[in-house]
C-alpha cells in the first residue's frame, strides 16, 4: 500500500513542478522571441544596439534594448534564463521514470503490439531518447540547420518516422509520450549544450576585455528559433495521455504528424504579428482543417478492429460480463491488481449499476479506442470491443 501511495504523491508533486517550470520556461522563451521580432532600430541608440522596444505592463513603461552581440563592458548584474529549462526536463524525466518506467507493463508496453518486458521497453525508450538528440545535434553542428527550409522538412519527416516506429513498438500512450520527450529533450539540450555555453563564452570575452565572436550569438539564436517552433507540438503531446481518442486509435501516428505540422504553422502567425508584418490569417484555415482531420481520424476506432458483423445483437449481460472480466480487477472498491490500492480516478466498474453509469466513458476508452485496459494487460479482444461499441450505439 505504501509503495502505491508514495508513487501517487511522487507523480502529483513531479507533475506540479513540471508544469510550473514549463510555464516559466515557455513564457520567457515566447516573450524573448516576440521581443526580438518587435525591436525597432533608432538613430539615438548606443553603439552596438540592434534596436529597442517600448512596452507597458502592470502600470509601468519599459524601454528595452538589445545589443547585437554584447555591450562594450560587462554589466554589474546579469539575469540568466536557464533553470526554468533545466527544471522542466529534470522533473519531466523523473515523472517519466515514476509513471512510465516503473509501471511500464501498464503504460509503456502493449503486448498486442510487441511483447516487451518492462526492462526492454525502458531501455528502448531511454536509448531512443539519447539517439534522436545526438542525430539532431549532429545535423546542426555539420551546418545542415543553416539551410532552414530543407532542415525543417527533414526534421519534420524524421519526427514523423520516429512516431510511426514508436507506435509499432510501444503502447499508443507510451509512443506519444516518447516523441514528446524527444522533442523536449532536444529543446532543453539546446539550452544546456549550446545557448548557455555560448553566453558564458561571450561573458568571458567581455571580462577579458576582448570582442565576443558574433557567431556565438547567431548560433544561439538559431537554436532558440528551433525551440520556438517546437513548443506547441510538445505541449499537446505531453497532455495527450488524458485523451485516449488521440493516442489509442488506429491512425494515432498520423494524428501526431498533423500536430507536428500545426504547431509551427500557428507559431508562424504570432511571429509574423510580433515582427510587425502582415498577419497571415490563412494559418487559422489550415489549423481548422488540421483539427477536423484529427477529429475524423480519431473516430476510426482502435488499431485492432473487428470488421465483420456480430453474430447477435449485444445485450446488457454481454457488456457486464466483458467489463467485469476485463476491468473490474482494478476498478473495484477493493482492487485485486498488484500495486493498485484504490480504483483509478475513483471509477468503480464492479457492479452492473456502476458499469452502466459509466458506459459512455467505457466506450471512449475501451470501444472507440484501445486505451483500456492499459497495455491491454487483461487481453480484451477486438470482438469484445466491437460488442461494447455496438451496445452503446444502440442504447443511445
Amino acid at each position: 500500500m505504501w509503495g502505491s501511495i508514495i508513487s501517487e504523491w511522487a507523480s502529483l508533486l513531479l507533475r506540479w513542478l513540471h508544469v510550473v517550470a514549463a510555464i516559466a520556461w515557455i513564457g520567457s522563451s515566447f516573450y524573448f522571441i516576440a521581443l526580438d521580432l518587435s525591436l525597432q532600430p533608432k538613430t539615438d541608440l548606443p553603439d552596438g544596439v540592434q534596436g529597442e522596444a517600448w512596452q507597458v505592463h502592470g502600470g509601468g513603461f519599459y524601454r528595452i534594448m538589445k545589443y547585437l552581440v554584447a555591450p562594450s563592458q560587462m554589466p554589474e548584474e546579469l539575469t540568466w534564463f536557464k533553470w526554468e529549462a533545466y527544471t522542466t526536463w529534470l522533473s519531466g524525466f523523473a515523472l517519466m521514470v515514476v509513471v512510465y518506467y516503473l509501471d511500464a507493463d501498464l503504460f509503456l508496453v502493449d503486448k498486442s503490439i510487441l511483447d516487451l518486458t518492462p526492462i526492454q521497453a525502458g531501455l528502448f525508450s531511454f536509448c531512443s531518447l539519447a539517439l534522436a538528440w545526438l542525430l539532431y545535434e549532429a545535423a546542426c553542428r555539420t551546418g545542415l540547420a543553416q539551410r532552414e527550409l530543407p532542415f525543417a522538412i527533414g526534421g519534420y519527416l524524421f519526427l514523423v518516422a520516429l512516431t510511426y516506429a514508436f507506435t509499432h513498438v510501444l503502447s499508443g500512450r507510451g509512443a506519444f509520450n516518447q516523441i514528446g520527450a524527444i522533442i523536449g529533450t532536444i529543446m532543453v539540450a539546446n539550452v544546456f549544450a549550446l545557448i548557455i555555453p555560448n553566453q558564458k563564452k561571450i561573458v568571458a570575452s567581455l571580462i577579458a576585455g576582448q570582442a565576443p565572436d558574433p557567431k556565438l550569438g547567431k548560433a544561439s539564436k538559431e537554436r532558440s528559433v528551433h525551440n520556438n517552433y517546437l513548443t506547441l507540438p510538445v505541449v499537446v503531446l505531453m497532455i495527450s495521455n488524458h485523451y485516449p481518442l488521440l493516442y489509442a486509435t488506429r491512425f494515432n501516428w498520423i494524428i501526431v504528424a498533423i500536430i507536428l505540422a500545426l504547431g509551427p504553422v500557428i507559431r508562424h502567425f504570432f511571429n509574423e504579428r510580433h515582427a510587425g508584418r502582415k498577419s497571415p490569417w490563412w494559418v487559422w484555415g489550415v489549423a481548422a482543417l488540421g483539427v477536423i482531420a484529427i477529429l475524423l481520424l480519431s473516430a476510426a476506432g482502435p488499431r485492432e478492429v473487428k470488421t465483420g458483423a456480430l453474430s447477435a445483437q449485444p445485450t446488457r449481460a454481454n457488456v457486464e460480463e466483458i467489463v467485469m472480466s476485463r476491468c473490474s480487477m482494478c476498478h473495484a472498491a477493493e482492487p485485486v491488481w498488484a500495486g493498485i490500492v484504490t480504483a483509478p480516478k475513483g471509477i468503480l466498474l464492479d457492479a452492473p449499476e456502476h458499469i452502466h453509469r459509466n458506459i459512455r466513458l467505457i466506450g471512449r476508452v475501451a470501444a472507440w479506442s484501445n486505451a483500456m485496459p492499459p497495455g491491454n494487460i487483461t487481453d480484451m479482444t477486438s470482438e469484445e470491443r466491437a460488442i461494447l461499441a455496438a451496445y452503446i450505439e444502440q442504447a443511445q
